[in-house]
């Protein structure tokens, strides 16, 4: 018998690391749509545009709102209100990359949220921001 297991384990072990490496490439990439789906999931209820066009331009108790920086609309380069770095468009039918990358959308979610509310958005202010940045054209 010439049975050779040891030989044929790296190989396996490469193709199975290339389709994991492909498989976790593919799952970071998103639509702005894929976002306010999953978002919406996850507060039980879709997305309204009308929460979320308010929520964007209130301040909420600080010093900043959503539309400090990115601009009312967000429909063009905005303007970070510290720092002054250009942003680009917010609104997916004006910046073909809004949303389209799952851990970016997270962080920015997570770093701006803390930024206007002093804490996280919750999946429904989440899920109203986008349907309201999804429905501008």
């Amino acid at each position: 018998m010439n049975f050779r297991p040891l030989s044929i384990l790296p190989a396996a072990l490469l193709s199975l690391l290339s389709l994991l490496c492909a498989g976790t490439a593919l799952a970071a990439e998103t639509t702005a749509a894929a976002q306010l789906q999953h978002w919406s999931a996850q507060a039980g209820a879709p997305g309204n545009a009308s929460k979320g066009q308010a929520f964007f331009n209130a301040r909420h108790g600080g010093e900043w709102s959503c539309a400090s920086c990115h601009g009312m609309p967000p429909t063009a380069q905005g303007k970070h209100a510290n720092t002054g770095k250009v942003i680009a468009p917010l609104a997916p039918a004006f910046n073909a990359k809004a949303f389209t990358d799952s851990a970016k959308v997270d962080k920015w979610f997570k770093r701006n949220c803390n930024d206007v509310l002093s804490r996280e958005c919750s999946a429904a202010e989440k899920a109203d921001v986008l349907a309201y940045l999804n429905g501008l054209k």
